[in-house]
């Protein structure tokens, strides 16, 4: 018995069991994940060089692209080597330890949306306050409060789902170690960590969700009053690619955790974890950062000067 439990060990099943498909499931994975980690690392690099992005908006998009590193990195690599390896285990320890990082990135990933819907609405309803509103350090007790609150929020799932029994079944289907799929193998009551999964992760979800739309009602008040056609377009286009993101996200997050346990599908829905976990994290920075004509100067200029330095 360890942790109360009979089971030391899963089996996670992952997106296929067919050996030719899950060959092609490696090269995409395997894409998708070198893809995310080469745009989120740029754009860390690119707002700590260059002093163009040397504000809130950039400093904010930095620490969303380490947690979005982070993020991919608690699952697809696991996953990656299953496939390769054909052995499909876990241990329960390490179970444990990717639901924790998964949770923890995906939760400050939640509030960093939040705080970027507020930057937003600083710049646009209060230009004038805007560099008192989003000063330095109120930049940076905002990114230490959602990493804070994020970790916070995920140690104590991981704390109540590590004193739950799994006495026989072991096997997940599924590409990692999720809640709701441990909740449906646990042999315990799960009662109280499904009141604290509504209670406590849905409270950070709404709480971001909500602060994202407080701030986007005041932004498109504000929008309206702009007087040229021009000016309106320029505001909106500014805040379309957020709000596509926060849609994908908070919709797909809300669909998989606040449900009742007994509508979920293990088969039916482990794929949304792949958008919001992996095909997200890789799409910020293409939608973000890597579209804007800041950093693509930014880029511009780091190559310019790579290309003098080999030239001399």
């Amino acid at each position: 018995m360890e942790n109360g439990t009979s089971v030391t060990k899963f089996i996670l099943l992952g997106l296929s069991s067919h050996p030719a498909e899950q060959l092609i499931l490696f090269g995409v994975f395997t894409s998708i994940y070198l893809v995310a980690l080469v745009g989120n690392m740029l754009i860390i690099v690119l707002a700590s060089l260059d002093s163009r992005l040397h504000t809130p908006m950039y400093f904010f998009l930095g620490n969303l692209s380490m947690v979005d590193i982070g993020y991919t990195s608690s699952t697809v690599p696991k996953m990656l080597a299953n496939y390769l390896s054909q052995d499909m285990s876990i241990s329960w320890a390490g179970c444990l330890c990717q639901m924790f990082f998964f949770i923890a990135f995906g939760g400050v990933e939640c509030l960093l949306l939040g705080v970027m819907a507020y930057d937003r609405y600083a710049a646009i309803c209060h230009p004038l306050h805007y560099g008192l509103l989003m000063s330095q350090r109120a930049c940076a007790l905002l990114a230490a409060t959602a990493w804070a609150m994020g970790l916070a929020n995920s140690a104590v799932h991981a704390s109540l789902m590590s004193i739950l029994s799994f006495c026989q079944d072991n096997v997940l289907h599924h590409f990692f170690c999720d809640v709701p799929p441990l909740f449906q193998l646990s042999c315990s009551d799960t009662q109280v960590n499904q009141v604290v999964t509504f209670i406590l992760g849905g409270g950070l979800v709404m709480g971001s969700l909500l602060g994202t739309l407080v701030s986007y009602v005041y932004i498109v008040l504000a929008i309206l009053r702009i007087r040229t056609r021009a000016g309106r377009h320029k505001a909106f286009s500014t805040c379309a690619s957020h709000l596509t993101v926060v849609s994908l996200y908070f919709g797909t997050i809300l669909f998989n955790y606040l449900r009742p346990k007994s509508s979920y599908s293990q088969e039916q829905d482990r794929a949304l974890p792949v958008l919001y976990g992996i095909v997200i994290p890789m799409l910020n920075p293409i939608i973000y950062s890597l579209r804007n004509k800041d950093v693509k100067g930014a880029l511009q200029k780091a190559m310019g000067s790579r290309k003098r330095h080999y030239a001399s």
